[in-house]
């Protein structure tokens, strides 16, 4: 599984986490509404965001790596392509 999944599953994992658990100890004290899930999920994304700053910097830095050499090896094939149609 590439790097760019794991660490997209992983947000998508803290999220899902941080939403449950703000649902749950919301609705202790409010009643479910529109508003209640709305407001539910923006704190979950607050909270999952920062999850994700702090834990998963090791994934963040693969994701990282593995876009730059897929960059640079598409780089590399245009540089080659353009020097091929300037030859003569």
């Amino acid at each position: 599984m590439s790097a760019f999944v794991r660490y997209t599953l992983a947000r998508l994992g803290f999220f899902a986490v941080a939403f449950v658990v703000v649902g749950l100890v919301s609705s202790i004290w409010l009643e479910v509404s529109d508003v209640t899930v709305l407001w539910v999920a923006l704190i979950a994304l607050a909270i999952s965001a920062v999850a994700s700053f702090l834990l998963l910097g090791g994934l963040r830095e693969e994701v990282a790596v593995s876009l730059k050499a897929r960059a640079d090896k598409m780089n590399d094939r245009l540089e080659a392509a353009r020097g091929a149609e300037d030859v003569d």
